[in-house]
């Protein structure tokens, strides 16, 4: 079957690979839909793993259902595409996104398991979720993402009336910016680079404001303004604009990755008595939640979405989402064209 694979530092290549065959404990998936996330791009920009069919976000049909008694051929799915052991304490006591073993064989994201950026894929059948009818599979694409920020919002405790400050305009940083509004914020501002990003965060509706993250006066002035900021791009000056821009005794919560070491100013953190939390993935429950805060229309997701590609398409996407200067929030992929 066709699918899009990393060739080198920023370049992919159309690649034939084999269908994904029936096997008990996976649930095997027709994609529909897939979507294109913030850390693939990473790999595109790193150029490894050669040869990785990326696509950890996405939505489908079951072809197979791998032994799981409560799915069946046609079901509508998407899924966690981690990979915990359920051994260890952390597995144990619930916290899944924690185990060591979790994205070793992460569909998209090992090489192992190629992920959506194909029409078929294998993933275990303890991390598929039921889509309802009412959910399209572009909505469904988008609860991986939409979960991430789900969990980076309930790390930051954002209370009735605080001011929360967003760093990144992607689709992390607005979805986060989305539920922070959601969460109580008299005020959610979004700090952006790329000023065609700010702009869309306004005429989403997701903020209040958006303030130009290279415009040093403008940041002297947010200096020590926000009570909880959400760092949405994983590099060392948003670290250090979010530790800069929050409150004494203030939240920051760290969702960006980076492939990298980051610097930043740790006495202003031990000073002011900031506390830094890291967000990584999602609780199972989460991920469960947004499937049904999207099926019962509490939150819009489908206004993130930019445009809908082809596999044909995707080195082009990917060029575009690194420019720095591409308005796109979320692109997503047809796998079967």
């Amino acid at each position: 079957m066709k699918s899009v694979a990393i060739k080198g530092v920023r370049s992919f290549e159309i690649k034939d690979i084999p269908e994904p065959e029936k096997e008990q404990g996976k649930v095997l998936i027709q994609v529909k839909t897939t979507g294109i996330c913030g850390s693939d791009l990473h790999y595109f920009e790193l150029g490894g793993p050669v040869g990785l069919v990326m696509g950890h976000e996405y939505a489908g049909i079951v072809l197979d259902n791998g032994g799981r008694e409560d799915l069946k051929v046609g079901d509508r799915v998407t899924a966690l595409p981690i990979s915990p052991c359920n051994k260890c304490e952390a597995c144990l006591r619930g916290d899944i996104h924690y185990c060591a073993h979790t994205w070793e064989l992460a569909s998209g994201l090992s090489l192992e398991n190629p992920g959506g950026l194909a029409p078929m894929l294998k993933v275990r059948s303890d991390m598929v979720l039921k889509i309802p009818d009412n959910m399209s599979f572009d909505e469904g694409a988008l609860v991986e993402p939409t979960a991430v920020c789900y969990h980076a919002v309930n790390l930051a405790d954002i209370k009735v009336g605080d001011n929360v400050l967003v760093v990144g305009g992607g689709i992390i940083g607005l979805a986060s910016a989305m539920f922070a509004k959601k969460s109580g914020a008299s005020t959610v501002v979004v700090s952006e680079t790329n000023p065609e990003r700010g702009k869309r965060a306004i005429e989403l509706g997701v903020c209040d404001k958006w303030i130009l993250a290279t415009d040093e006066k403008v940041m002297q002035e947010n200096m020590g303004k926000y009570d909880k900021v959400i760092e949405c791009c994983g590099n060392s000056p948003a670290v250090n604009s979010s530790v800069a821009l929050v409150k004494s005794g203030g939240i920051v919560v760290l969702v960006g990755v980076s492939m990298a070491p980051i610097n930043f100013n740790s006495i202003s953190v031990v000073m002011q008595e900031i506390t830094l939390k890291g967000a990584i993935a999602y609780t199972k429950e989460e991920f469960a939640k947004c499937i049904d805060m999207i099926a019962n229309k509490e939150i819009d997701v489908t206004k993130f979405i930019s445009k809908k590609i082809t596999l044909e398409e995707v080195q082009s996407a990917y060029e575009e989402l690194t420019s720095g200067t591409s308005s796109s929030i979320k692109i997503l992929v047809d796998p079967n064209k």
